[in-house]
């Protein structure tokens, strides 16, 4: 028996933020299906997988909040320069992962390297208008 609000060992969200269930950040469901071949512009099909992957926090898409520095692509291998709010970021592990699954789930990319970036720093400037529209509606003011 273990006590509210400790996490239960053994179990897969032991330990994680309550609004994290499992380590995935929860979005998963919202991903769309992969595609069956290389695309003709596949940054641009890179671009719009990572726009699926939401912070495991609040429901806004990484490149939304700017999170995505830049993203390369060369015979079926994708780089990905992304950042974190903070440096010591709890989710850092849970994006990492969502950004390797959801880009690995297409058959035409064959492997992710994830480069965290930390110059220039993040700040709430980078969030998109998008992303800043989402938020308001959330009733979070950025």
């Amino acid at each position: 028996m273990s006590s509210p609000g400790l996490p239960v060992v053994g179990r897969l969200d032991a330990g994680l933020p309550t609004r994290v269930s499992v380590h995935k950040s929860g979005g998963r469901d919202q991903w769309s299906a992969p595609l069956a071949e290389e695309p003709e512009r596949p940054v641009e099909a890179v671009w719009a997988a990572l726009d699926e992957v939401l912070d495991p926090e609040i429901p806004i898409s990484l490149p939304e909040l700017g999170l995505i520095y830049g993203v390369d692509f060369e015979e079926g291998a994708v780089v990905v320069r992304l950042t974190f709010t903070a440096t010591a970021c709890p989710c850092m592990e849970f994006i990492n992962e969502d950004v390797r699954d959801r880009l690995e789930s297409e058959p035409w990319i064959e492997s992710v390297e994830i480069e965290e970036v930390w110059d220039p720093p993040w700040s709430s400037e980078r969030i998109t208008d998008r992303g800043r529209k989402k938020l308001r509606e959330l009733g979070v003011g950025v």
